[in-house]
C-alpha cells in the first residue's frame, strides 16, 4: 500500500467517524426537543395487503391516517416531517392512529427503511408492504381512482374509507381532515 492509499483510507475514515459523532449528537439533541412522544418503537414491519387490510378495517372507532410513501420518493420524504408534527399533536387521542406504509423493496427493510425511521424518529407504526405481485388488486382496493403514485394518504374509520388523497399533503390540509373526522380542532 503506498503512502498516498494509505493517506487517503485515513482520511476517509476520519471523516466518517467525524460524520458519525455529529449525526449522535444532533440526535440526542433532537430527542430532548420532543419528549412528548413515548416508547418510540422506530421498527419496520414488513406485511402482505392481506395483513394490512386487516389492519386497515379494525372496528376500534379510531381515525387511522395511513400514508404510502417510499424513501426514494422525493415529495413523500418532504412531507414526512409534516406528518409527525401532526402525530404530535393528535397522538394522544385515543380515537387517532397514524400509519405509514412504506413501498420500498422488502429486502431494504433493514438496510434501508428501519434506518430511514430511526434517523427521521418517525414515532408512528411503519408497515413495508411486500405485495407487488398483487399491486393491481391492491391499488384499486385503497381507492378505485388511485393511479398507484405515492404520496398517497387514505382515512379510514371502522374499516370505512373516509377520504383520499393522492398527493403530496400540507400539515394545514392533514390538520383540517382529521380535525373534520375527529370534530376538534387544533
Amino acid at each position: 500500500m503506498t503512502l498516498k492509499t494509505f493517506m487517503r483510507n485515513l482520511i476517509l475514515i476520519l471523516i466518517v467517524m467525524i460524520s458519525l459523532n455529529s449525526q449522535s449528537q444532533n440526535t440526542k439533541k433532537s430527542m430532548l426537543e420532543y419528549p412528548t412522544v413515548k416508547n418510540v418503537n422506530h421498527k419496520v414491519t414488513v406485511v402482505n395487503f392481506t395483513k394490512l387490510e386487516a389492519i386497515l378495517h379494525n372496528k376500534d372507532n379510531k381515525l387511522y391516517v395511513v400514508n404510502f410513501w417510499a424513501t426514494w420518493c422525493k415529495p413523500c420524504v418532504m412531507e414526512l416531517p409534516d406528518f409527525m408534527e401532526v402525530n404530535k399533536l393528535y397522538h394522544r387521542n385515543p380515537n387517532f392512529k397514524m400509519i405509514l406504509v412504506s413501498l420500498d423493496l422488502a429486502k431494504e427493510a433493514e438496510s434501508i427503511v428501519q434506518p430511514f425511521i430511526v434517523k427521521n424518529k418517525m414515532d408512528v407504526d411503519v408497515y413495508l408492504l411486500d405485495d407487488n405481485k398483487r399491486m393491481n388488486q391492491w391499488i384499486p382496493a385503497i381507492d378505485s381512482k388511485w393511479s398507484g403514485a405515492i404520496p398517497a394518504t387514505v382515512f379510514y374509520r371502522n374499516g370505512v374509507k373516509l377520504d383520499f388523497k393522492e398527493s403530496k399533503m400540507e400539515k394545514s390540509e392533514l390538520i383540517k381532515i382529521i380535525s373534520k373526522y375527529l370534530k376538534q380542532t387544533i
